[in-house]
């Protein structure tokens, strides 16, 4: 992807202070995704890092990873796999928890959405302390996939979220 098309993106995603609370400036993407051209290419650079890696499925993150992994799996041609909070999926599931500000909270994936050794993309928006991805990461191994890697619009870089996500290959298109 061209580093004009980076830069448009970048130039795209805007800050508001104080959201959800004070002293947190929040990356809001919806100009983005309200952008035909842009949205596009965010589309495209995870549809380009995806091409050659030989990979079975995309999992993705509620609610905005559902965005971009949507797209991204259909443009290959390839299964979709969503995770999200505890209690929302209808079928049996595995579980894995993580770390919030006040306390701890649950992912879930069915149980059948991955075939052992199945290879595995995961995409959401962002990566921020890392604990969503990481209970993701976790989720995925739990049911046999084989992660290839972990896949981010924008990773907020100062909170090190990509620590917990330790040996994995991790990729951010936008860094903060």
């Amino acid at each position: 992807m061209p580093s004009d098309s980076i830069e448009q993106l970048r130039a795209a995603v805007r800050d508001v202070p104080d959201f959800p609370k004070p002293g947190i400036i929040f990356k809001d993407i919806t100009p983005i995704l309200q952008d035909g051209a842009l949205f596009r290419a965010a589309i495209d650079l995870f549809r380009e890092r995806c091409r050659g890696l030989e990979i079975d499925k995309i999992v993705c993150i509620d609610a905005r990873g559902f965005l971009f992994g949507s797209a991204v799996a259909y443009e290959l041609g390839i299964g979709l796999v969503p995770i999200r909070k505890r209690g929302k999926l209808p079928y049996k599931t595995e579980r894995a928890a993580y770390t919030l500000e006040y306390g701890e909270a649950e992912m879930e994936m069915h149980v059948d959405s991955v075939t052992p050794g199945e290879r595995i993309v995961l995409i959401d928006d962002l990566l921020a302390t890392g604990g969503t991805s990481a209970s993701a990461v976790t989720l995925i191994k739990k049911v046999g996939g084989e992660l290839v890697e972990a896949q981010f619009l924008i990773e907020l870089a100062f909170l090190h979220g990509r620590e917990k996500l330790q040996s994995e290959q991790v990729v951010s298109f936008l860094t903060y």
